[in-house]
């Protein structure tokens, strides 16, 4: 961003701060993360907010109404993966859809869609992973706890088109082009780092494999997936009742989904060790929780959705660091590949085990 823009951008944020009457708040910026947001806690005495920077044109466009495959390459990876990208009002629909059905997402305070402005409720200092790195014994509660959450939401019905005042967005389906393009930054960036090139004929092949391994995801009905559900994005809020105690961010980019998504994303996390024994009753507890049947097969497509998944972040990771400057996520990486290589025991993955001896042998020892 140009010293100009860079100007031009703090001017629009304080006289959206101003507008909306926070104008003499303190301002603390908050680390960045994987995106192009930008988020700042905004004080004044006792009350506190949370200012979302998403700048309009810092991302690829989202997908359109109505594009097909054909279009949504066209338009680039956020198009693909049916991420929101530039796109602010996916959160607050999102957001709004999810507080009206008795869940703690961040109520929205004021919003700005057109210069990619929200001021959000604040959260506060409960982030999970701070929580439970300083009392380990609140590991099991708060993960029981965010299980219960998941499954409430399964449960819960919630429109295709979410709105939050005059805004609207359309949730779409997580269907098969995002989930292979994600698996496409396995081949485009972690198999490049490893200085193999994955051949046209052999990228077929990994298509064709995965296409079979997702038919399992048809056998439970779909539900509301947030997408990046794990113990950094979620907040323990004590006071509350019931699932509300679980407070729930950075879910612009929810899509309909196989309900084992957000919990392979939770129990698989890419920045902490899940302590091993809570794993399996974790995944009963939703199971029984979600009011779901035939447990062999979700846990078959538990794994095919961790190594789904898995595989995606081991590419963005290596993109994260090589592209966008930020190699600390490199230091993540082998967590990831091991959740990877254990999704891929199974003898459903034999096709895909004799892809990699085939393409990148040794990678899954």
């Amino acid at each position: 961003m140009s010293d100009r823009t860079n100007d031009k951008r703090k001017h629009e944020i304080r006289k959206f701060i101003a507008s909306s009457g926070w104008a003499d708040a303190q301002i603390e910026s908050f680390p960045g993360d994987a995106s192009s947001r930008r988020y700042f806690r905004l004080s004044r005495g006792a009350d506190v907010a949370v200012l979302m920077d998403a700048p309009r044109g810092a991302e690829m466009p989202a997908e359109p109404e109505g594009a097909s495959a054909a279009d949504r390459a066209a338009l680039g990876y956020n198009a693909l993966a049916r991420l929101a990208g530039p796109e602010p009002a996916a959160f607050a629909c999102v957001s709004n859809e999810l507080v009206i059905r008795g869940f703690s997402a961040p109520k929205i305070l004021t919003a700005d869609f057109d210069q990619g402005l929200l001021l959000l409720e604040d959260f506060g200092q409960g982030v999970y992973a701070k929580v439970i790195a300083a009392d380990p014994q609140m590991e099991a509660p708060l993960y029981k706890a965010a299980v219960e959450c998941l499954a409430e939401i399964y449960r819960s019905s919630f429109p295709a088109l979410m709105c939050f005042r005059d805004a609207s967005w359309r949730v779409r389906a997580y269907d098969e082009v995002a989930l292979l393009t994600e698996t496409h930054l396995f081949l485009d960036w972690y198999a490049a780092d490893k200085g193999v090139d994955i051949s046209d004929d052999a990228r077929a092949s990994w298509d064709d494999i995965w296409s079979g391994l997702f038919s399992v995801l048809s056998a439970h009905a779909p539900g509301l997936a947030l997408r990046d559900f794990h113990a950094e994005n979620l907040f323990w809020l004590p006071e509350r009742a019931s699932v509300a105690k679980v407070g729930l961010i950075d879910f612009q980019d929810g899509l309909f989904v196989h309900p084992a998504y957000d919990l392979v994303s939770f129990l698989e996390d890419a920045r902490r060790d899940v302590s091993v024994d809570l794993v399996d009753p974790l995944i009963s507890q939703f199971f029984d929780q979600a009011k779901l049947s035939d447990e062999p097969t979700f846990r078959r497509a538990y794994a095919v959705l961790g190594a789904q998944r898995n595989a995606k972040i081991l590419g963005i990771f290596v993109r994260l660091a090589e592209r966008d400057g930020k190699p600390s996520y490199r230091e993540l990486i082998p967590r990831v590949h091991a959740h990877f290589v254990k999704n891929l025991s199974g003898a459903e993955f034999a096709p895909l085990r004799d892809w990699f001896a085939a393409h990148l042998p040794g990678e899954l020892s």
